[in-house]
């Protein structure tokens, strides 16, 4: 017969494993923070720079249930710096309210929330961003192209290659930037053709991308 532990000691281990796991955080960032405010003294300068850079990450994280709630909900330019400020926080609890942003009315919303998703490139986030390329706002397609540039899968060549021919000199020059920073071969006979353009600029891009695409 197995041994049973008595219910009220199971009860009490079960409290006291809770409560170390959430204690054992809190000391663990507490070391995290007091090793970089002494690097802030460190000699040298890279590593001071370093240190209150990372120091900033850390204490954004004290913010995090803040910024989640003002990013969802307020004034527009409250809702936009806390969207850029989820930028440097490390956590998945950001996602959900980037993509719900996503679909927000407001354009300035949406490409606030476009960009950092950008930054972050998470793979789960990258058919939200393709969506983007369609949006009404000339100014978040743009920075959906941006953001997909930041993506190394070859799935997206074809999404960025259709907009080579765009009317917006902008969106299309952005395209030709993403397309070389993804650096997929399979995107040469599109720059090739871009090469042929009526504009300088796109013929102009389209050169150095070819340049910078891999072999």
């Amino acid at each position: 017969m197995p041994c049973q532990i008595p219910g009220r000691f199971a009860r009490s281990l079960r409290i006291r494993s809770t409560r170390q796991s959430e204690w054992g955080k809190e000391p663990m960032l507490q070391q995290r923070k007091e090793g970089l405010k002494k690097a802030l003294n460190d000699s040298d300068a890279g590593v001071r720079a370093a240190a209150s850079r990372a120091l900033d990450d850390l204490e954004a994280l004290d913010e995090l249930e803040h910024l989640l709630v003002a990013a969802e909900g307020g004034e527009r330019g409250i809702r936009v710096k806390a969207l850029f400020a989820l930028e440097r926080i490390r956590s998945p609890r950001v996602f959900p309210v980037l993509l719900k942003a996503l679909e927000d009315e407001d354009a300035d919303i949406r490409a606030a929330a476009t960009q950092v998703l950008g930054s972050k490139h998470h793979p789960k986030t990258l058919s939200s961003l393709v969506k983007r390329l369609k949006d009404s706002a000339p100014a978040v397609r743009v920075h959906a192209v941006t953001a997909l540039g930041s993506f190394a899968d070859n799935r997206l060549v074809p999404y960025l290659a259709a907009l080579l021919r765009a009317e917006d000199d902008v969106l299309a020059c952005e395209a030709i930037r993403s397309l070389a920073r993804i650096g997929d071969p399979s995107a040469t006979p599109h720059l090739l053709e871009a090469l042929e353009d009526s504009r300088p600029k796109i013929r102009a891009a389209a050169a150095t991308a070819l340049g910078e695409l891999d072999v």
